[in-house]
């Protein structure tokens, strides 16, 4: 039955890193700034006829907690998916998806600080393990180069997104804000698009053209909202936890599409950073033993 239910998650991460592929390929096509918000703008819209009715009848209940679903906001759709846009313009797919891949990583890392939970062996020598891949990954293949050639700045700005939502998923289990998800969605959508449109506004003016409007319709609908739904069918019916352990697939198949769609090669630091990178992730989240006991 598990199995079965498992083509949920897997097809919503399968949606995520064909996203990242669409993030390459609008380098170039549309201002990051112009995309962003149009993929929100398109999501808002389509979402209004089956969500706008709900809020509007708890708007008492969610008013106290607006302050909280804009910092969500910012974190989890305008700061993440803006600097990945930017990212693109120099960061090549595998990279950002294999930094992406950190993200399990960095949600357990940051819960030990906002969250206050203990640290387990797990989070401290996964994350030893995947920075010592990453190295390679951005040091392509010389990690001690990073010191004399610095660090690609697409590379750069793809971790501080990662980093962004992973903030993002830790603060949204520690609010755990009392409204339906697909609510809390809606909200968080409209307050990004108000967040993005003076950034859209100062950006090079970048209309929607027969080149870019594929771009938008993937992240705006395939993105935003068909993966939602599989990645909440996949929770209901697998739980969290199992759920999340399938995120673990997001930098093969991000590799596989790269290829594919991109004609991006394959390098050996590339499977090296990477594997090394993905196995301190799953080494995080398997050895659950904690450093220092949980005070009762």
């Amino acid at each position: 039955m598990q199995l079965k239910h498992a083509i949920f998650p897997i097809s919503a991460i399968l949606i995520w890193s064909g996203n990242t592929i669409i993030s390459k390929m609008s380098a170039g096509v549309i201002e990051p700034a112009a995309i962003s918000f149009y993929r929100w703008l398109l999501a808002g819209i389509l979402l209004t006829p089956f969500c706008l009715r709900g809020v509007w009848r708890q708007r008492r209940q969610i008013r106290p907690h607006l302050w909280k679903v804009v910092v969500l906001a910012l974190f989890g759709m305008v700061l993440y998916q803006s600097l990945a846009y930017f990212a693109a313009a120099t960061s090549s797919a595998m990279s950002m998806g294999m930094i992406a891949s950190l993200m399990p990583l960095l949600t357990l890392l940051i819960s030990s600080w906002v969250l206050r939970e203990a640290p387990t062996w797990g989070t401290l020598l996964g994350g030893m393990l995947s920075l010592f891949g990453l190295m390679i990954l951005i040091g392509k293949g010389h990690p001690a180069q990073l010191i004399s050639n610095g660090v690609v700045f697409g590379d750069l700005l793809m971790l501080l997104a990662t980093i962004a939502y992973a903030f993002y998923g830790v603060l949204l289990r520690r609010w755990a804000l009392p409204m339906a998800t697909w609510h809390l969605l809606y909200l968080q959508i409209w307050v990004a698009v108000l967040l993005l449109l003076p950034l859209c506004l100062a950006a090079p003016y970048s209309p929607v053209t027969a080149a870019n409007l594929p771009l938008i319709l993937y992240a705006g609908i395939a993105a935003s909202i068909i993966s939602q739904i599989l990645w909440m069918n996949g929770i209901a019916h697998l739980g969290a936890s199992h759920a999340t352990m399938f995120m673990n697939l997001s930098p093969i198949f991000t590799v596989i599409i790269a290829v594919a769609a991109l004609d991006e090669s394959l390098h050996a630091y590339h499977a090296i950073g990477g594997g090394i990178t993905l196995a301190g992730v799953m080494l995080a989240q398997l050895i659950k033993r904690r450093i220092v006991p949980q005070a009762a």
